[in-house]
Protein backbone atom coordinates (compact mmCIF):
# COMPACT_ATOMS: atom_id res chain seq x y z
CA UNK A 1 0.00 0.00 0.00
CA UNK A 2 1.46 3.42 -0.96
CA UNK A 3 1.82 6.30 1.63
CA UNK A 4 -0.65 8.24 -1.03
CA UNK A 5 -3.69 5.05 -0.15
CA UNK A 6 -2.51 5.62 3.66
CA UNK A 7 -3.53 8.62 3.48
CA UNK A 8 -0.18 9.95 5.51
CA UNK A 9 2.45 12.01 3.95
CA UNK A 10 6.16 10.93 4.36
CA UNK A 11 6.43 13.37 7.46
CA UNK A 12 3.80 11.51 8.92
CA UNK A 13 5.00 8.02 8.34
CA UNK A 14 8.36 9.41 9.76
CA UNK A 15 6.43 10.82 12.99
CA UNK A 16 4.32 7.56 13.80
CA UNK A 17 7.52 5.48 13.40
CA UNK A 18 9.80 7.18 15.58
CA UNK A 19 6.22 7.25 17.84
CA UNK A 20 5.93 3.36 17.32
CA UNK A 21 9.97 2.70 18.47
CA UNK A 22 10.32 5.54 21.57
CA UNK A 23 6.70 4.46 22.05
CA UNK A 24 7.54 0.80 23.07
CA UNK A 25 10.74 1.83 24.30
CA UNK A 26 8.97 4.10 27.07
CA UNK A 27 6.31 1.40 28.06
CA UNK A 28 8.83 -1.53 28.51
CA UNK A 29 10.57 1.10 30.93
CA UNK A 30 7.76 2.42 32.90
CA UNK A 31 6.19 -1.17 33.18
CA UNK A 32 9.34 -2.32 34.52
CA UNK A 33 9.47 0.44 36.92
CA UNK A 34 5.95 0.60 37.91
CA UNK A 35 6.37 -3.10 39.11
CA UNK A 36 9.22 -2.20 40.80
CA UNK A 37 8.39 -3.18 44.62
CA UNK A 38 10.02 -0.23 45.99
CA UNK A 39 8.61 2.07 43.33
CA UNK A 40 5.17 0.45 44.56
CA UNK A 41 5.83 0.67 47.93
CA UNK A 42 6.57 4.86 47.34
CA UNK A 43 3.58 5.46 45.28
CA UNK A 44 1.60 2.22 45.00
CA UNK A 45 0.35 3.21 41.45
CA UNK A 46 2.91 4.78 39.30
CA UNK A 47 2.02 7.91 37.34
CA UNK A 48 4.66 9.30 36.36
CA UNK A 49 8.74 8.83 35.75
CA UNK A 50 10.30 7.71 39.69
CA UNK A 51 13.46 8.98 40.97
CA UNK A 52 15.03 5.15 41.10
CA UNK A 53 16.87 4.69 37.55
CA UNK A 54 14.35 3.72 34.93
CA UNK A 55 15.92 1.62 31.87
CA UNK A 56 14.42 0.05 29.09
CA UNK A 57 14.60 -3.97 29.06
CA UNK A 58 14.95 -6.69 26.41
CA UNK A 59 11.49 -5.89 25.14
CA UNK A 60 13.22 -3.21 23.55
CA UNK A 61 16.55 -4.47 22.69
CA UNK A 62 15.20 -7.45 20.69
CA UNK A 63 13.18 -4.82 19.10
CA UNK A 64 16.46 -3.77 17.75
CA UNK A 65 17.57 -6.83 16.93
CA UNK A 66 14.83 -7.21 14.96
CA UNK A 67 15.04 -3.93 13.65
CA UNK A 68 18.48 -4.51 12.44
CA UNK A 69 17.59 -8.02 10.85
CA UNK A 70 15.00 -5.57 8.57
CA UNK A 71 17.69 -3.05 7.81
CA UNK A 72 20.41 -5.27 7.09
CA UNK A 73 18.34 -7.62 4.70
CA UNK A 74 16.87 -4.11 2.90
CA UNK A 75 13.08 -5.35 3.84
CA UNK A 76 13.36 -8.81 2.79
CA UNK A 77 14.62 -11.40 6.14
CA UNK A 78 15.07 -14.51 5.40
CA UNK A 79 15.73 -17.25 8.07
CA UNK A 80 19.47 -17.43 7.10
CA UNK A 81 19.29 -13.18 7.83
CA UNK A 82 17.83 -14.00 11.84
CA UNK A 83 20.09 -16.93 12.17
CA UNK A 84 22.96 -14.50 11.50
CA UNK A 85 21.96 -11.67 13.63
CA UNK A 86 21.31 -13.74 16.67
CA UNK A 87 24.54 -15.65 15.82
CA UNK A 88 26.16 -11.75 16.06
CA UNK A 89 24.48 -10.10 18.84
CA UNK A 90 22.75 -12.95 20.85
CA UNK A 91 25.15 -16.07 21.35
CA UNK A 92 27.57 -13.55 22.25
CA UNK A 93 25.81 -12.59 25.37
CA UNK A 94 27.17 -15.48 28.14
CA UNK A 95 23.90 -14.49 30.46
CA UNK A 96 21.55 -13.03 28.37
CA UNK A 97 21.01 -10.70 31.14
CA UNK A 98 17.01 -9.63 31.21
CA UNK A 99 16.60 -12.36 28.31
CA UNK A 100 13.32 -13.93 28.26
CA UNK A 101 12.75 -17.77 28.75
CA UNK A 102 11.94 -17.96 25.24
CA UNK A 103 15.43 -16.42 23.70
CA UNK A 104 17.32 -18.39 26.21
CA UNK A 105 16.52 -21.56 24.93
CA UNK A 106 16.16 -20.16 21.49
CA UNK A 107 20.09 -19.50 22.43
CA UNK A 108 20.83 -22.63 23.71
CA UNK A 109 19.18 -24.85 20.61
CA UNK A 110 21.07 -22.98 17.97
CA UNK A 111 24.33 -23.81 20.11
CA UNK A 112 23.35 -27.23 19.59
CA UNK A 113 23.09 -26.61 15.96
CA UNK A 114 19.30 -26.47 15.72
CA UNK A 115 17.84 -24.11 13.04
CA UNK A 116 14.42 -22.33 12.90
CA UNK A 117 11.68 -23.54 13.04
CA UNK A 118 13.05 -26.44 15.40
CA UNK A 119 14.39 -23.78 17.82
CA UNK A 120 11.43 -22.31 17.99
CA UNK A 121 9.47 -25.77 18.66
CA UNK A 122 11.49 -28.02 20.38
CA UNK A 123 11.26 -24.59 23.24
CA UNK A 124 9.31 -24.66 26.71
CA UNK A 125 8.31 -21.33 26.56
CA UNK A 126 7.23 -21.41 22.83
CA UNK A 127 4.12 -19.55 23.44
CA UNK A 128 5.53 -16.54 25.20
CA UNK A 129 5.00 -12.90 24.48
CA UNK A 130 9.00 -12.64 23.22
CA UNK A 131 8.38 -12.48 20.16
CA UNK A 132 5.23 -10.30 20.17
CA UNK A 133 7.38 -7.25 22.08
CA UNK A 134 9.68 -7.21 18.98
CA UNK A 135 7.35 -7.18 15.96
CA UNK A 136 6.89 -3.91 15.61
CA UNK A 137 9.19 -2.71 13.65
CA UNK A 138 7.71 -4.96 10.97
CA UNK A 139 4.68 -3.03 10.95
CA UNK A 140 6.63 0.06 10.56
CA UNK A 141 8.17 -1.52 7.74
CA UNK A 142 5.24 -2.85 6.13
CA UNK A 143 3.14 -0.04 7.14
CA UNK A 144 -0.39 -0.52 5.63
CA UNK A 145 0.11 -4.09 4.40
CA UNK A 146 -0.80 -5.76 8.02
CA UNK A 147 -0.44 -9.05 5.45
CA UNK A 148 3.51 -8.71 4.84
CA UNK A 149 4.02 -7.22 8.72
CA UNK A 150 2.27 -10.54 9.76
CA UNK A 151 4.71 -12.87 7.67
CA UNK A 152 8.08 -10.42 8.17
CA UNK A 153 7.29 -11.49 11.68
CA UNK A 154 6.39 -14.84 11.40
CA UNK A 155 9.90 -15.14 9.84
CA UNK A 156 11.86 -13.23 12.67
CA UNK A 157 9.13 -15.29 15.39
CA UNK A 158 10.22 -18.85 14.25
CA UNK A 159 13.89 -18.82 15.79
CA UNK A 160 12.22 -18.64 19.20
CA UNK A 161 8.49 -19.34 19.15
CA UNK A 162 5.75 -21.69 17.76
CA UNK A 163 1.81 -21.33 17.79
CA UNK A 164 0.83 -19.00 19.88
CA UNK A 165 4.30 -17.51 20.21
CA UNK A 166 4.20 -16.56 16.22
CA UNK A 167 0.82 -15.64 16.19
CA UNK A 168 1.04 -13.21 19.29
CA UNK A 169 3.65 -11.68 16.93
CA UNK A 170 1.79 -11.66 13.64
CA UNK A 171 -1.23 -9.86 15.48
CA UNK A 172 1.35 -7.11 16.80
CA UNK A 173 3.01 -6.59 13.68
CA UNK A 174 0.02 -6.57 11.43
CA UNK A 175 -2.02 -3.91 14.11
CA UNK A 176 1.24 -1.72 13.99
CA UNK A 177 0.81 -1.54 9.96
CA UNK A 178 -2.79 -0.50 10.42
CA UNK A 179 -2.22 2.02 13.25
CA UNK A 180 0.79 3.72 10.93
CA UNK A 181 -1.97 3.92 8.07
CA UNK A 182 -3.83 5.88 10.43
CA UNK A 183 -6.50 3.04 11.19
CA UNK A 184 -9.04 3.36 13.73
CA UNK A 185 -8.66 1.52 17.24
CA UNK A 186 -11.25 -0.76 16.37
CA UNK A 187 -9.45 -1.40 13.21
CA UNK A 188 -6.14 -1.58 14.30
CA UNK A 189 -8.03 -4.31 17.27
CA UNK A 190 -9.76 -6.32 14.35
CA UNK A 191 -6.44 -6.93 12.19
CA UNK A 192 -5.20 -8.48 15.44
CA UNK A 193 -7.93 -10.59 15.64
CA UNK A 194 -7.62 -12.07 12.51
CA UNK A 195 -4.19 -13.30 13.15
CA UNK A 196 -5.57 -15.85 16.01
CA UNK A 197 -6.67 -18.93 14.35
CA UNK A 198 -9.89 -20.19 15.25
CA UNK A 199 -9.28 -23.52 18.39
CA UNK A 200 -6.34 -21.84 19.25
CA UNK A 201 -5.69 -20.90 22.79
CA UNK A 202 -4.76 -17.18 21.62
CA UNK A 203 -8.83 -16.64 20.27
CA UNK A 204 -10.24 -17.72 23.10
CA UNK A 205 -8.44 -15.71 25.29
CA UNK A 206 -9.14 -12.71 23.14
CA UNK A 207 -12.82 -13.64 22.73
CA UNK A 208 -13.07 -13.92 26.23
CA UNK A 209 -11.63 -10.79 27.67
CA UNK A 210 -13.60 -8.96 24.50
CA UNK A 211 -16.64 -10.12 26.03
CA UNK A 212 -15.71 -8.76 29.17
CA UNK A 213 -14.84 -5.92 27.44
CA UNK A 214 -18.30 -5.30 26.19
CA UNK A 215 -20.10 -6.67 29.09
CA UNK A 216 -18.85 -3.83 31.04
CA UNK A 217 -19.89 -1.19 28.53
CA UNK A 218 -15.76 -0.67 28.14
CA UNK A 219 -15.46 1.21 31.83
CA UNK A 220 -11.82 0.19 32.40
CA UNK A 221 -12.57 0.40 36.29
CA UNK A 222 -15.56 -1.79 36.11
CA UNK A 223 -13.74 -4.26 33.51
CA UNK A 224 -10.50 -4.18 35.48
CA UNK A 225 -10.29 -7.08 37.58
CA UNK A 226 -12.92 -9.54 36.14
CA UNK A 227 -10.14 -9.16 32.78
CA UNK A 228 -7.50 -10.67 35.15
CA UNK A 229 -9.32 -12.64 36.81
CA UNK A 230 -10.69 -14.17 33.54
CA UNK A 231 -7.06 -14.62 31.86
CA UNK A 232 -4.84 -15.04 34.16
CA UNK A 233 -2.41 -17.92 33.67
CA UNK A 234 0.56 -19.81 35.13
CA UNK A 235 2.92 -18.22 33.18
CA UNK A 236 2.15 -14.08 33.22
CA UNK A 237 4.46 -14.11 29.93
CA UNK A 238 2.25 -16.34 27.65
CA UNK A 239 0.96 -14.56 24.14
CA UNK A 240 -2.44 -15.90 25.57
CA UNK A 241 -2.41 -13.39 28.75
CA UNK A 242 -0.44 -10.81 27.92
CA UNK A 243 -0.57 -10.14 24.51
CA UNK A 244 -4.34 -10.18 24.91
CA UNK A 245 -4.21 -7.92 27.94
CA UNK A 246 -2.24 -4.99 25.46
CA UNK A 247 -5.15 -4.96 23.04
CA UNK A 248 -7.58 -4.78 26.09
CA UNK A 249 -5.95 -2.07 27.31
CA UNK A 250 -5.62 -0.26 24.05
CA UNK A 251 -9.24 -0.23 23.87
CA UNK A 252 -9.96 0.32 27.23
CA UNK A 253 -8.14 3.54 27.10
CA UNK A 254 -9.10 4.72 23.35
CA UNK A 255 -5.47 4.67 22.17
CA UNK A 256 -4.43 7.45 24.00
CA UNK A 257 -0.92 7.16 24.58
CA UNK A 258 -0.35 8.93 27.90
CA UNK A 259 -3.42 7.03 29.26
CA UNK A 260 -2.78 3.40 27.67
CA UNK A 261 1.06 3.49 29.12
CA UNK A 262 -0.18 4.41 32.68
CA UNK A 263 -2.70 1.73 32.78
CA UNK A 264 -0.64 -0.64 30.96
CA UNK A 265 2.23 -0.19 32.96
CA UNK A 266 0.11 -0.91 36.24
CA UNK A 267 -1.57 -3.63 34.81
CA UNK A 268 0.29 -5.95 36.90
CA UNK A 269 1.77 -9.40 35.52
CA UNK A 270 4.64 -8.68 32.69
CA UNK A 271 3.77 -5.19 32.62
CA UNK A 272 6.97 -3.91 30.62
CA UNK A 273 5.63 -6.25 27.84
CA UNK A 274 2.32 -5.31 28.25
CA UNK A 275 3.25 -1.64 28.00
CA UNK A 276 5.63 -2.01 25.26
CA UNK A 277 2.93 -3.12 23.08
CA UNK A 278 0.20 -0.33 23.91
CA UNK A 279 2.95 1.69 23.61
CA UNK A 280 3.80 0.99 20.20
CA UNK A 281 0.91 0.73 19.04
CA UNK A 282 -0.45 4.49 20.75
CA UNK A 283 2.94 6.02 19.26
CA UNK A 284 2.18 4.42 15.78
CA UNK A 285 -1.12 5.54 15.80
CA UNK A 286 -0.57 9.04 17.41
CA UNK A 287 2.89 9.83 15.97
CA UNK A 288 6.28 11.10 18.24
CA UNK A 289 3.95 14.34 18.78
CA UNK A 290 1.84 12.88 21.60
CA UNK A 291 4.71 11.68 23.51
CA UNK A 292 5.95 13.89 26.47
CA UNK A 293 8.71 15.31 25.64
CA UNK A 294 10.13 14.15 29.06
CA UNK A 295 9.65 10.92 28.75
CA UNK A 296 11.33 10.61 25.28
CA UNK A 297 14.20 12.04 27.04
CA UNK A 298 14.29 8.74 29.48
CA UNK A 299 14.03 6.38 26.60
CA UNK A 300 16.32 8.05 23.61
CA UNK A 301 19.19 5.77 23.85
CA UNK A 302 19.30 2.21 24.86
CA UNK A 303 21.52 1.06 27.48
CA UNK A 304 22.43 -2.69 26.23
CA UNK A 305 21.12 -3.83 29.30
CA UNK A 306 20.77 -7.15 27.82
CA UNK A 307 21.84 -7.15 23.93
CA UNK A 308 25.47 -4.81 24.12
CA UNK A 309 25.25 -4.07 20.36
CA UNK A 310 21.69 -1.88 20.98
CA UNK A 311 24.18 0.55 23.41
CA UNK A 312 25.16 2.66 20.17
CA UNK A 313 21.61 2.63 18.98
CA UNK A 314 19.50 5.72 18.61
CA UNK A 315 15.61 4.98 18.46
CA UNK A 316 14.96 8.00 16.32
CA UNK A 317 17.40 6.74 13.81
CA UNK A 318 16.29 3.29 13.79
CA UNK A 319 13.03 4.24 12.77
CA UNK A 320 14.37 6.90 9.82
CA UNK A 321 15.98 3.73 8.53
CA UNK A 322 13.29 1.44 8.73
CA UNK A 323 11.35 4.34 7.27
CA UNK A 324 13.51 4.14 4.53
CA UNK A 325 13.23 0.14 3.65
CA UNK A 326 9.38 1.28 2.49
Amino acid sequence: MSLRKMKISQKEYQSRAEGCLVGLAIGDAFGDAARDPENQFLYGITMDWPEKPTFSTDDTEFALLSAEILINSKGKPTPEHVLSAWKEHVLVEDELKRGGASEREAATNIRRGLTAPETGKYNAYSKSDGAAMRSAPMGIVAAGDPVLAAELARIDAEISHADDGIWGAQAVAAATAVAIADGSVDEIIAEARKWAPAGSWFKHTFDTAFAILEKFDYVIEDAWMPLHRAIRCEYKASVPEAVVSAFAVFKLTAGDFKKGLLYAGNFGRDTDTIGAIVGALAGASKGIGAIPEAWIDNVRTPHGTCLQFTAKQNLFEVARKLVELK
